[in-house]
Parts: C-alpha cells; structure tokens; sequence
C-alpha cells in the first residue's frame, strides 16, 4: 500500500498513526511532562518522519526516537548524544552540511543521504515490542521503496540490521542463506549476474552507552562511513 504513496503522503499517515497505545501514551506523557533542561520547548511528541536525501543513495536505519531527543526536535537523530555523534561524522565523510544538530530548524541539509528508524515513536526504557516494530513497518518499507538511486544501507545496532535483512527479503523476494549476522563494519553485498546492487554496512547504535563506554570509539565509526563512500565507488 505505502509503496504507491509519494513522501509527502507517507509522512502524512506516519505523523498521524496511533497503532500502538503503549508507545501513543508514552510519547505524549514524555511531550507533556518534559525535562527540566528543556521546559521551554514544544515537544513534537508524535511518530517522527525519516529525514534527508530521499533520491540519495544511502539509507540509514537507527532503533527508535530518543525520548528527549527526536521525541522533543522532531527530526531524526537530533538533540541528543547519540545524534550529536551520528551527524558529526556525516558532516566528516560529506554527507551533511553541519556537525552539530540542535532542531529540525538548524539549516542542516543532508546530501545522498536519508536517515530513517525501524520503529517512530520512542518506547518506554529504549525497548520495543515485536508488534510495536511489525506496525511500523509499512513506513520504512514505503521509504525504501523511494529511494530508486539507493546503494547503501547502513543498520545502526543489531536490531536495525535484522530488521532491514528482513526488510529486503519482503521486499526483493530474496532470502539470506546463511543468515545474516551482525558484526560492527561488516558489509553484506546484495549481487545480481555477478554484479553488486545494493551493499548492507552494519555498526554498532551511535548511543550514548556505547560511546562513552568505548565500544563505539569516533574512529571505529568514521571506518564505517569510509566504506559507504568506498561502496558508493
């Protein structure tokens, strides 16, 4: 159904979708209640749409919004750590116009590039339920199905990796045998009569417990983006 709709009306349905009462209620508490540190802010507190490069050739394919983060901004990936770690490499390997996100009104603009989530509303304690992540997957499947120039599909932590294996073989009536594992900077490539159509990067989530704790240091993941520009030649 999703495949047919352009960006605009997909947005439209996402924006406006209410499957899950679990992660409805939580979003709004979240939007109303707010944090301290952000008490003059007008939380967007709605499912939050992909961003970016909808013609780009790299899609890129985090967890879900962060509470205080995309849940407040309404953009994907901005205005909290794990974010603020995401675009700053970006901008590095040229992607991005910027380093720093601060709103979805920053002047940030994003080259050959689309930023999008397996699940669009944050979850309570950062964790989703099977049917909260099947509900949502008509969106991403409606974005991926957009992208006509995609060539790179980089997985931010294992959950995303499994969900967009799962994605491409309902959508490319493909199936991975065997099947694929995560690993951080692994590239999966998709081939067809020998030739590579589409490469899967996978790495660890850009969040604040593996950043700070060194299991994802900044040039463990500047790699990652030297072999999307790698793949893209």
């Amino acid at each position: 159904m999703t495949a047919t709709l352009s960006l605009e009306q997909l947005n439209e349905r996402l924006i406006n979708c209410r499957k899950c009462p679990r992660l409805v209620e939580w979003r709004e508490e979240v939007a109303a209640k707010k944090r301290k540190a952000y008490l003059d802010w007008d939380y967007w507190g709605k499912p939050v749409p992909g961003f970016g490069d909808i013609s780009g050739r790299v899609m890129v394919v985090g967890l879900a919004p962060g509470a205080h983060g995309s849940n407040r901004t309404g953009r994907m990936f901005t205005g909290d750590a794990s974010g603020d770690f995401l675009y700053a490499a970006l901008y590095k390997a040229g992607f991005a116009n910027q380093a720093k996100p601060t709103s979805a009104n920053d002047g940030l603009v994003l080259s050959d590039l689309f930023i999008t989530a397996v699940c669009r509303c944050t979850p309570p304690r950062n964790k989703l339920q099977r049917g909260e992540i099947d509900n949502c997957r008509e969106y991403l499947d409606g974005e991926f199905m957009l992208m006509k120039n995609l060539r790179v599909i980089v997985a931010l932590g294992s959950i995303a990796f499994h969900e967009v294996i799962t994605m491409l073989e309902r959508n490319l009536g493909i199936q991975f045998t065997p099947r694929a594992k995560f690993s951080h900077g692994h590239v999966n490539c998709l081939s067809k009569d020998g030739n590579p159509i589409l490469f899967v990067i996978s790495s660890y989530h850009p969040s604040r417990q593996n950043t700070q704790t060194g299991r994802l240091t900044k040039s463990m993941f500047d790699e990652v983006w030297d072999k999307v520009n790698q793949a893209l030649k």
